[in-house]
């Protein structure tokens, strides 16, 4: 892999940025990309290397997302036939309709940061979701000024603090917030809140008490609902379609794009359409012109 894209990887996990390594791993011509070329997508689109151009960038664009958004790596494998039959185990068949030709096999791999579990209150609990985060490979933060964006935040004070660690939590974004706490003094805390002015949409997020009803009673019992209920929650995010993975349809070629990284578009009696490489909008463009 290139020296520049494995420097702009190591800047990207310094800073916890997901992204997804692409690598071709095999080609049949006359397509572009060699053996062994390599691209880096970063989570809002960028794209910085050389896997292959036209039809071929824009699908791997694509995939990187989806693979940034769900974590799993994928085996691409782009031609112009579509590969007629059935596919081999594991990869994944995308048909170029644009005119480049040739066969490549693309890798493409997500790179995410450790999750983040942030934890306040010391009770034995917390030290028992601790133990249970760091053998699930979050990294556990105890710290009174951590910051909770796209965090996992379990809140167990035990009712100090809970009012201004809850403010602190919710303006933050996080991924996830539990409270320890009953029913009934989570609501006294709910109203609080929300007099002072917090979103009642940002206190709906709150899992009070924190954890799936499993029955637990000892305090291992208790750290192991409340990640179950983490778990569970990470799995819906992951499923849930994000922003950069909207996609429209060439209009010439039938590919996808991502509307939200297209560079190839034009506007015609007020409509947009977006296109997988600059041929397909010049067809397009031309087309329209004689009609």
């Amino acid at each position: 892999m290139r020296p520049d894209l494995l420097a702009q990887a190591a800047k990207l996990s310094a800073r916890d940025e997901p992204f997804a390594l692409v690598t071709v791993v095999r080609r049949e011509p006359p397509s572009s990309a060699r053996v062994g070329d390599a691209a880096l997508v970063t989570a809002t689109g960028e794209y910085h290397g050389w896997a292959g151009g036209g039809c071929t960038r824009e699908a791997v664009l694509r995939e990187s997302l989806h693979a940034i958004a769900d974590g799993e790596p994928r085996l691409l494998s782009l031609s112009p036939s579509g590969h007629a039959g059935s596919p081999r185990p594991g990869m994944q068949l995308l048909p170029m309709a644009c005119e480049s030709g040739g066969t490549v096999e693309i890798y493409v791999e997500p790179v995410l940061p450790a999750p983040r579990l942030i934890l306040f209150g010391a009770t034995p609990a917390v030290d028992a979701l601790a133990r249970i985060g760091e053998a699930m490979g979050y990294r556990v933060e105890r710290s009174p000024d951590a910051v909770a964006k796209g965090a996992h935040v379990l809140i167990a004070t035990m009712g100090e603090e809970d009012l201004e660690l809850l403010q602190k939590v919710l303006a933050s974004d996080p991924a996830y917030v539990g409270v320890v706490a009953s029913r009934k003094r989570f609501e006294h805390v709910r109203e609080t809140l929300a007099a002072c002015g917090v979103a009642r949409t940002a206190l709906d997020r709150v899992f009070a008490p924190a954890g799936l009803d499993l029955g637990a009673r000892t305090p291992e019992e208790i750290a192991l609902s409340v990640m179950a209920q983490i778990v569970q929650q990470r799995r819906k995010l992951a499923v849930a379609k994000p922003e950069t993975s909207i996609e429209a349809e060439d209009p010439i070629c039938g590919m996808k794009v991502v509307v939200a990284t297209a560079r190839h578009t034009a506007e015609v009696q007020g409509t947009k359409y977006y296109f997988c490489c600059a041929g397909c909008r010049s067809k397009f463009l031309q087309r329209e012109e004689t009609r």
